[in-house]
């Protein structure tokens, strides 16, 4: 019942993989925990466009609609919103791409998502789509 009277925030996020199984994942500027690039979905907006639109502007990728493979839709406490509960639109997209980082994004690390490390994970990262690869 507490659940149903947290805020939630719907994002489209994108776990972008390269040819040798590792995973992008980025973190805020000004928090400590890493998070799949991604954002929230503005009115109107298909999970899709917006993961496109936030990829571009946070990491300089440009993708075509058929390069991003829905995975699923998770949910979890929100790491940077405290009290809220984030739900995901998840995409995985294979890349060649450098990344680079853009608007709030202050670092991009790659990770072994079968042995990610002490890396800061935020709790849907962590529990949900990290263990879904």
């Amino acid at each position: 019942m507490a659940e149903a009277l947290r805020s939630r925030v719907h994002i489209a996020a994108g776990v972008l993989r390269r040819a040798d199984g590792h995973v992008a994942l980025v973190r805020k500027r000004g928090t400590s925990a890493f998070i799949q690039p991604g954002g929230k979905i503005e009115p109107g907006e298909t999970a899709l466009a917006a993961l496109k639109r936030e990829l571009r502007e946070e990491l300089g990728l440009s993708l075509g609609d058929d390069e991003a493979v829905p995975l699923g839709r998770f949910s979890a406490p929100a790491v940077n919103e405290p009290g809220a509960v984030v739900v995901a639109d998840v995409f995985l997209v294979d890349t060649t791409a450098e990344l680079l980082p853009d608007a709030e994004i202050e670092e991009v690390i790659w990770i072994d998502p079968s042995a990610p490390g002490d890396v800061p994970l935020a709790p849907l990262t962590r529990d949900w789509i990290l263990p879904a690869l």
